[in-house]
């Protein structure tokens, strides 16, 4: 049962500590839209979207006002577009992402995710087409994002689909090189894409997932920093459990929100992520409970080590306050979204390969990170690679999310306003692995794929 005390430190976490309800995700399936007439394939999925995600917003707005509990976002994932258009081209992939514009606006919510394909083991039909139509797509929308998952622990690494996502990430910056290149900031490459994600870029309804269903991703770096803070110079024991109570309670209010959404949406209740999602305001940082662990600064000797400890904690406290859990769930560093990374990145203490490090031990990867506007697309393509082995290796969810800043260089600034935050161009090593991309072909699947 709760009691006043409960009561009334939920309340400041909310008024203080910068604790809210990061997104309501609902899941849609279209596989039921697919048409080999795209104009009533459109049709079908708007009228879809439309009817199901109707009441969205209005409910997530009412559960704010009753329960007082902030809901940053609303959004919709749906059914991995290349798999609904099948044979269509470039052309109707385009037509595609306007009509799921258009739904979007018409709904009300904050973004739709899914215009993704799914090329791990090799491209089906429509793959390649919806693929090169993504940075078109992104920039001409405003709230569609995209996401392709590149490989898997169980599939290996499609080298192919890494060389070519290069490209794409930087036709996307100069397409929208006037808008601060915010096109790949709508876009993630994933290795092992979890098919329940309702965090964006990377969200999409899988293809296993029921009709329509309800995620929620909660948020509090703020929260758990400011449990530490209250703590003092207890040892890293000490730091672990409180980080796991703390967790605990911030999914709490997830299940609660998630549940109550699914019962007046009508929808089934799916997953609670119960990722440390930051924001660019200040109290709201993963790199702050970093650095109040006892760091100098996000990127020193350590950060890896303490970012293992927080994933860990925020993972074995969190999952016991939701009946299902799923996603990424653990600690996002999404530089340019993070308060303290974003310092750190300014002032030198934290560097790319720092970050490839911090990846190996937490919830993604290398997220909304500026790089300068002359990389090539090989070095791009080379860091996917690195990053989805990563990935392969460890039986986890790897990203990356990259903007070449265009006409910029190491030092410059990008700032993309709301959550995606701003933050300063990092270097990057710029040797060249053009040789090493254009093998193509397939990195083996590891031998703990074979666990079957």
């Amino acid at each position: 049962m709760l009691n006043a005390k409960d009561i009334l430190e939920t309340i400041t976490m909310i008024d203080e500590e910068n604790l809210d309800i990061r997104t309501i995700t609902m899941g849609i399936s279209l596989l039921e839209c697919a048409d080999s007439d795209m104009h009533k394939l459109c049709e079908r999925v708007y009228d879809k979207i439309t009817r199901r995600a109707e009441k969205l917003v209005v409910t997530g707005e009412t559960i704010e006002k009753e329960f007082g509990i902030p809901i940053i976002n609303k959004r919709i994932s749906i059914t991995p577009a290349a798999m609904v258009l099948a044979s269509a081209d470039k052309k109707d992939a385009v037509m595609l992402a306007k009509t799921l514009e258009r739904a979007a606006v018409t709904c009300g919510v904050n973004f739709i995710g899914g215009f993704s394909a799914l090329v791990q083991k090799g491209f089906a039909a429509g793959d390649r087409e919806l693929i090169a139509a993504i940075p078109e797509a992104l920039s001409e929308t405003e709230h569609i994002c995209a996401s392709v998952n590149i490989g898997s622990t169980k599939a290996g690494i499609n080298m192919d689909a890494v060389g070519m996502m290069g490209r794409i990430i930087r036709d996307a910056a100069e397409r929208t090189a006037d808008r601060d290149c915010i096109g790949p900031a709508k876009l993630v490459v994933l290795c092992n894409a979890p098919e329940d994600n309702p965090f964006m870029a990377g969200a999409f309804h899988g293809p296993g997932e029921p009709d329509s269903v309800i995620n929620v991703g909660v948020s509090g770096p703020g929260v758990v920093r400011a449990a530490l803070k209250k703590a003092g110079d207890c040892d890293l024991t000490g730091v672990a459990d409180i980080i796991k109570r703390t967790a605990f309670k911030i999914t709490r209010m997830g299940q609660l929100v998630a549940r109550e959404a699914s019962r007046r949406l009508g929808v089934p209740f799916g997953i609670v992520d119960l990722s440390l999602a930051p924001t660019p305001a200040v109290g709201d940082s993963v790199a702050h409970i970093l650095e109040e662990m006892g760091l100098e600064c996000c990127g020193a000797c350590g950060t890896t080590a303490a970012l293992a400890l927080l994933n860990d904690a925020v993972k074995k406290g969190g999952v016991m306050a939701s009946s299902h859990v799923g996603g990424l769930s653990g600690a996002f560093i999404p530089v340019t979204e993070d308060a303290g990374m974003i310092a750190a990145a300014r002032n030198g203490c934290l560097r790319l390969e720092k970050l490839e490090a911090m990846t190996a031990v937490c919830s993604v990867g290398l997220d909304m990170i500026n790089l300068p506007g002359d990389t090539p697309a090989e070095v791009i393509s080379a860091l996917i690679a690195d990053e989805a082995a990563i990935g392969m290796v460890n039986s986890k969810t790897t990203a990356v999310r990259v903007i070449p800043a265009i006409g910029k260089k190491v030092g410059d600034e990008l700032s993309f306003g709301g959550l995606l935050g701003s933050g300063p161009v990092m270097p990057i090593n710029t040797v060249s692995p053009a040789r090493f991309i254009a093998r193509g072909g397939r990195i083996p699947a590891p031998m703990q794929s074979l666990k079957n």
